[in-house]
C-alpha cells in the first residue's frame, strides 16, 4: 500500500517539475520571439507565441483560442500545395494509383516533390510496419509494392525539373535485418531480427555519385569487412552537400566541442561524392 506522506512528496515533486518547466518554456518562448520578430518584421510572431503560451493550462493542454488573422496567413498555401487537381495524368502514371489517396506513401512522396517545389528544406516521408519479426514473407511483399515506384517516381519527377541537382534524398531506416530468419520458421510465417552491425542505407542527387555501392560485408553479412560507414561519417558527409563544415559546428559544453557529429573524430566520405 502507498503511503499518505509518498504520495504528498510525488505531487509537490510534480508540482515543482511543472513550475520549472513553465519558466523555460517562457524563456524560450521570450528568446524565439525576439528573434522571429527580426525576421519577420511584418507579422507580429511574438504576440502569437505569446498567446499560444499564456493559453496554457497547468495540465499542459492547450485552450483553443480562434486567430483567423493568423490562420489566414498560411491557409491559402496550403491549400493550394495539397490540391492534386491540376497534376497531369503523367504525375499518376508515375507514381501510381496510391498518389491519390491521402496518408500513403505514394502520396507523400508526391507531396514532398511539391513541397521541395516550393522551397521547403527539409522533408521527411515516413513508411511504417517494416518491423517483420514474423509473416515476413507476406508482409515484405506489400511494403515493397508500397515504396517502390513512389521512391522512383519521387526521384525521376526531381530529376526531370531540375531539383535533384540541390536535393538530397536519403533513403534507410533505423538498423538493419539479420540475413537469418526468426519465429516459426514455417513456409509462410517466419522473420528477420534487428542487426545493428551492418546495414544499407542509400542517397542519391545533391552531388552524390551516383551507381556506386561502397562497403562491402562478410559472406554472412554479419560484419563489415571493407569500408565502413559510421554514422558519424555520414552525417559528415551529409552537411558537407548541405555546404556546412561539421568541425565548425561546436560548441563548448562540459569540457567538450560538441558537434552534431558528436565529439569523437568523424570524416566526409569523398569517394561517396561526385
Amino acid at each position: 500500500m502507498v503511503s499518505y506522506e509518498y504520495l504528498r512528496i510525488l505531487t509537490a515533486v510534480r508540482r515543482a517539475r511543472w513550475a520549472a518547466g513553465q519558466a523555460l518554456a517562457a524563456s524560450f518562448v521570450a528568446m524565439l520571439s525576439a528573434y522571429l520578430d527580426r525576421l519577420l518584421p511584418a507579422i507580429p510572431v511574438a504576440r502569437v507565441l505569446a498567446a499560444v503560451h499564456s493559453a496554457q493550462e497547468p495540465s499542459g493542454n492547450l485552450v483553443p483560442r480562434s486567430r483567423p488573422d493568423r490562420s489566414m496567413l498560411m491557409t491559402g498555401s496550403v491549400q493550394v500545395l495539397t490540391d492534386f487537381s491540376n497534376e497531369p495524368a503523367s504525375t499518376w502514371d508515375l507514381y501510381g494509383p496510391k498518389a491519390k489517396e491521402p496518408g500513403t506513401f505514394a502520396y507523400n512522396c508526391l507531396m514532398a516533390r511539391r513541397l521541395a517545389e516550393r522551397g521547403v528544406r527539409f522533408t521527411q516521408v515516413f513508411l511504417r510496419s517494416w518491423d517483420n519479426h514474423s509473416l515476413l514473407p507476406e508482409n515484405i511483399k506489400t511494403l515493397c509494392e508500397d515504396s517502390d515506384r513512389p521512391t522512383y517516381g519521387l526521384i525521376t519527377d526531381l530529376k526531370r525539373r531540375g531539383l535533384l541537382d540541390d536535393t538530397l534524398v536519403i533513403w534507410g531506416g533505423e538498423f538493419g535485418r539479420t540475413v537469418y530468419s526468426q519465429g516459426t520458421l514455417k513456409p509462410n510465417d517466419y522473420g528477420r531480427d534487428h542487426h545493428p552491425r551492418c546495414f544499407s542505407m542509400w542517397m542519391a542527387g545533391a552531388g552524390m555519385k551516383p551507381g556506386l555501392s561502397y562497403g562491402q560485408t562478410d559472406d554472412f553479412s554479419y560484419n563489415i569487412v571493407k569500408d565502413p560507414v559510421h554514422i558519424r561519417d555520414l552525417h559528415a558527409t551529409i552537411l558537407h552537400q548541405f555546404g556546412l563544415d561539421h568541425e565548425r559546428l561546436s560548441f563548448k559544453f562540459q569540457g567538450l566541442d560538441q558537434k552534431l557529429t558528436g565529439v569523437l573524430p568523424a570524416k566526409v566520405i569523398t569517394d561517396l561524392l561526385a
